[in-house]
């Protein structure tokens, strides 16, 4: 095999869409090839030893460059090109946008017997989003979320998450987000800084943020996607219960990785069905 790539966004997305063009020292095209619906590039036909230069394009996104040394094999193993958005830097457009949950994902993974994974979701939750118009620092973010409204796909193991053991929703009914800040963290990203009330008890959370982008939607109106994540302790919202296997191993790990995937509109409430 000659070429081999993976063409990924900032957070891991494939581009499907990508082009790899490769040249020799001269300035000479000696290959392109397509992304798979993967964002893999894999050619067969194998290249003479030495230097290239690999060019990577895609509709959207700036253009990326990278080096690839070929042996006396022929293979050239580019690895995990990574492209950023065309003019990340542009920001959402000032003013209030309200976050769609039809379009939305609110998620944790707790580890499982120290050995798998276990994925949760909330299904019933509201936020919405202040961009600030003289300085993204002041924006602000507020979200409340169902704590009933758990769902891991597993009925007793969420009846079990609703119970005084976990998140005792009869007392806590809600799980409430209100952020205090934002420092940049890059072109298009940014450490959220808030507070998080989650089983009674109100902890400072960090968010790492990601923009993803802003464009139409069918509706008329605008939209702009982020993606955030965060890590919790159980224990540190008073939520200590746990079940020790062989070995010492916990039954449910402490500690919680939150993927929050969301899409807003801009505006102060979603559009009508």
């Amino acid at each position: 095999m000659g070429l081999t790539a993976k063409i990924r966004t900032r957070d891991g997305w494939a581009v499907s869409h990508a082009v790899v063009t490769v040249t020799d020292m001269t300035g000479a095209q000696v290959l392109r090839a397509e992304a798979d619906t993967e964002g893999a590039v894999r050619d067969v036909n194998p290249l003479a030893p030495g230097p290239y230069t690999v060019i990577v394009t895609a509709v959207g996104y700036a253009p990326a460059a990278a080096t690839a040394i070929v042996t006396a094999s022929g293979r050239a193993e580019v690895g995990t090109v990574t492209l950023a958005r065309q003019g990340g830097t542009e920001l959402p457009p000032p003013g209030p946008w309200t976050v769609d949950p039809a379009h939305s994902t609110v998620g944790a993974v707790a580890q499982h017997l120290g050995i798998s994974s276990v994925r949760g979701r909330f299904t019933d939750f509201a936020a919405t989003v202040e961009i600030a118009p003289d300085d993204i620092a002041k924006s602000r973010v507020e979200a409340v979320i169902r704590a009933a409204s758990i769902d891991t796909g597993n009925g007793m193991r969420d009846d079990h998450l609703r119970s005084p053991d976990f998140l005792d929703v009869a007392r806590y009914p809600e799980i409430i987000y209100s952020s205090t800040g934002l420092t940049p963290a890059g072109s298009d990203r940014w450490t959220v800084s808030g507070e998080l009330t989650l089983h009674g008890v109100v902890r400072p959370v960090d968010l790492d943020l990601a923009y993803l982008g802003t464009g139409a939607d069918p509706w008329g109106g605008t939209r702009a996607a982020f993606r955030a994540t965060t890590e919790l302790h159980r224990e540190d919202f008073a939520m200590n219960y746990n079940q020790v296997v062989q070995a010492g191993i916990a039954a449910i790990g402490t500690t919680l990785k939150v993927e929050l995937d969301i899409q807003a509109v801009q505006g102060e409430s979603l559009p009508q069905a």
